[in-house]
């Protein structure tokens, strides 16, 4: 990407360079034990790390962690960071918090997974009616399985075989969803490995905040149902215009259309996540990683409405092998905990401080990059911030996409990590969680301010 770029606009890109190279140095002598161990990872893991994702800090090696706790990550080689990533969401309550090490502790002593319900899944579940207005549920491992559950699930039931996304949109790694629109002509993911099925057949894409483009798309009568998240946040920050999804909601139910919102990151909003705290009424809900704590866990929840279709749909079938679900969904393990975490982590309380810190990392971001002459925005979700490098906030993917510039991003990245501060590594995205201090958020803010000091 040349430094026309317009994120680039008040940057000395020659200066950030050069900068960007100083850093990597600093990074490599301030890390010897990541250093090793990065390279004995090569000898028998494909990337060398676990999941290749772990390569995208812009870092020249992977970071190793030793341990976490709360809001904060302690290196191999002994450094402690303020953790604004939080696993992508997965820690999005903290690190190891006390209530579901304990439940965890306990549950291994009782048993891990036996394929038979415990108390626990029936808790788990009537607090999950209870807080997101949805009766019946069901467990996955990761909101990836849970997506993929529910689609079947909604075919099903309403013998319909489209989908309907958001361009730009992420909803783990379900095939399906890996359409966009280049040049407003759908078109398969260029980056989907392995795919050997046309998807066009089945998935029609249109833009986020577009209500004639999607009035257009449910009606031919055969899309069944929509699949989004109320705000999306895996392209940048995109948040819904005003009134967007109560109007979208009739244009859905005109068309007999479904909506499944995926929360997996929205649950940053509330302990009833953005549905609840916006009016939302969808027929289905996706919730991931955040429930568990850092335990692999999901669940989807369905209106009674579509129960009842679903369970007509199971019972009329032939015998035999649904393909809906895994052995280890809701295993012991797993509901015990998100039991804690439901009924002892994710309380009022803790978003109420969540949404302090995140207010304040907000309004400190917009005052830095003012100070700094640079008109990039900030978004917000709740605990959720993130800074894009656009004067106003996309209002679609396409939009959010031209904002982004991934070695720009790469630079700030590993220049905090060498301030002691983590942040995720898709776009720059910011997560506070119960733990999250005001010197956190200082320690942040500083971090920042000093990097577009020295590229300014």
């Amino acid at each position: 990407m040349s430094d026309t770029h317009s994120a680039r606009q008040h940057l000395n890109w020659p200066r950030a360079l050069a900068f960007l190279a100083h850093e990597q140095r600093r990074f490599t002598e301030r890390n010897p034990i990541s250093a090793r161990l990065a390279t004995q990872g090569q000898q028998h893991l494909l990337f060398g790390v676990p999941l290749h994702w772990m390569q995208d800090w812009g870092t020249p090696f992977a970071l190793h962690v030793a341990h976490a706790q709360g809001a904060h990550v302690t290196t191999a080689d002994g450094h402690t960071l303020s953790d604004f990533c939080l696993g992508d969401t997965g820690a999005m309550f903290g690190h190891s918090p006390a209530p579901v090490v304990q439940a965890l502790q306990l549950q291994v002593q009782r048993g891990l997974t036996t394929m038979l319900p415990t108390e626990d899944a029936g808790v788990v579940a009537g607090e999950l009616a209870r807080r997101f207005g949805l009766p019946q549920w069901q467990f996955a491992l990761s909101a990836t399985d849970a997506n993929r559950f529910l689609l079947r699930w909604v075919r099903a039931a309403t013998g319909r075989r489209k989908l309907l996304v958001f361009n730009g949109c992420y909803h783990g790694t379900v095939d399906d969803v890996f359409v966009d629109l280049v040049h407003g002509q759908p078109s398969q993911r260029a980056s989907l490995l392995g795919q050997v099925h046309d998807l066009l057949a089945h998935t029609v894409v249109v833009e986020f905040n577009d209500l004639p483009a999607l009035e257009q798309a449910l009606s031919s009568g055969d899309v069944a149902c929509v699949l989004a998240e109320p705000a999306m946040t895996n392209v940048g920050m995109v948040l819904p215009d005003r009134g967007f999804w109560p109007q979208a909601q009739v244009l859905m139910r005109r068309h007999g259309t479904l909506l499944v919102l995926d929360e997996t990151h929205t649950l940053s909003t509330g302990p009833g996540g953005y549905a609840q705290a916006q009016g939302l009424a969808p027929d289905a809900l996706v919730l991931g990683k955040p429930l568990g704590g850092g335990v692999p866990c999901a669940a989807y929840g369905m209106s009674a409405e579509l129960a009842q279709r679903a369970i007509h749909a199971k019972t009329s079938a032939p015998p035999g092998h649904s393909g809906i679900g895994t052995t280890l969904s809701g295993g012991m393990l797993a509901m015990a905990a998100m039991r804690a975490n439901l009924t002892q982590v994710m309380t009022s309380q803790s978003y109420t401080q969540m949404q302090l810190q995140a207010d304040a990392l907000a309004q400190g971001l917009r005052e830095l990059l003012a100070r700094q002459g640079q008109d990039w925005c900030v978004t917000q979700v709740g605990a959720r911030v993130e800074f894009q490098f656009c004067a106003a906030p996309p209002r679609n993917g396409t939009e959010a996409q031209a904002a982004m510039d991934s070695e720009l991003e790469h630079l700030l990245h590993l220049a905090l990590l060498n301030r002691g501060v983590l942040i995720t590594p898709f776009h720059n995205m910011l997560l506070v969680c119960p733990d999250t201090t005001p010197t956190d958020v200082a320690r942040l803010l500083a971090a920042l301010d000093d990097v577009l000091g020295h590229i300014t």
